[in-house]
């Protein structure tokens, strides 16, 4: 059974990091596409950044130049860094991985709020 399991959020200031972590189980994680997104109340769930298996990345124009997304595949694990974080990147993120065969799967999601 697959499971991910994030970590990281929290409550920092406008300007402040953050890096989230998603630790994978119970897949050949390497082979997966990865992915981080987020949902505020009220608006659909969007993709902020994206990892192929092979390393290919993609973010979404909102975040371009702040945050970065990376995988270590010998410890299963995804994460995001986050710099110059701003009040509108508030929103539970939520880590994703899609298998070779086209399944995904959702972990339960970590709140991040940009406030002063």
């Amino acid at each position: 059974q697959v499971q991910l399991v994030e970590s990281g959020g929290g409550l920092v200031q406008p300007g402040g990091s953050l890096r989230l972590s998603c630790a994978a189980s119970g897949t050949i994680f390497s082979r997966n596409f990865m992915g981080w997104y987020r949902q505020t109340p009220g608006k659909e769930r969007e993709l902020v950044a994206s990892i192929t298996g092979g390393g290919r990345t993609n973010y979404a124009n909102s975040v371009k130049g702040r945050f970065t997304i990376s995988r270590d595949n010998a410890k299963n694990t995804m994460y995001l860094q986050m710099n110059t974080l701003k009040p509108e990147d508030t929103a539970v993120y939520y880590c994703y991985s899609e298998t070779v065969t086209g399944r995904g799967y959702w972990g339960q999601g970590t709140q991040v709020t940009v406030s002063s």
